[in-house]
């Protein structure tokens, strides 16, 4: 009895602790990506902006990692929420072929993926692509570099550009 307890207990503890600690889940795989990108550059022309398209997906666990890093800095939030519309476009690599819907999204955003994930797509108000942003230079150690990664978004916003 003693022993069926303790592995309860523990397996309670496990479940718990990787719960405070799983990322959470910012693609939507049930959102046509293109048609997600045409609201975003809308929004983005009633407001000034310009629309970040994060490209990646549930499946990364570095997409997931910046989600959480640029949610928890309240300076690269500030910076994101007054000049873009922020997005995360789902993209599937395994599902990529000349015909289906991921093949035309990496051709309507000039092929960002040879850069790996998560990938970063720039957008002017009329919807063009004006920058595609490796994420590997904003990594620092097992996370992100909170210098490189405010740096890139001042560097991109409408007033810079």
């Amino acid at each position: 009895m003693r022993k069926v307890l303790s592995i309860f207990l523990m397996m309670t503890l496990f479940i718990s602790v990787n719960a405070q600690t799983a990322l959470k889940k910012v693609y939507d795989e049930n959102v046509n990506p293109l048609e997600q990108i045409d609201k975003a550059i809308t929004k983005a022309q009633a407001e000034k902006k310009h629309v970040v398209c994060q490209v990646g997906g549930n499946w990364c666990p570095w997409c997931l990692r910046f989600a959480d890093f640029i949610e928890k800095d309240t300076a690269i939030a500030n910076v994101i929420a007054q000049h873009y519309v922020y997005i995360h476009v789902n993209y599937d690599p395994r599902k990529v072929d000349n015909s289906t819907e991921a093949s035309m999204l990496m051709k309507r955003l000039n092929n960002p993926a040879r850069f790996g994930f998560p990938v970063f797509v720039i957008l002017n108000e009329k919807g063009e692509v004006i920058h595609i942003q490796d994420s590997s230079f904003l990594e620092e150690g097992q996370g992100y570099s909170h210098d490189r990664v405010l740096r890139f978004f001042n560097c991109w916003i409408p007033e810079a550009v």
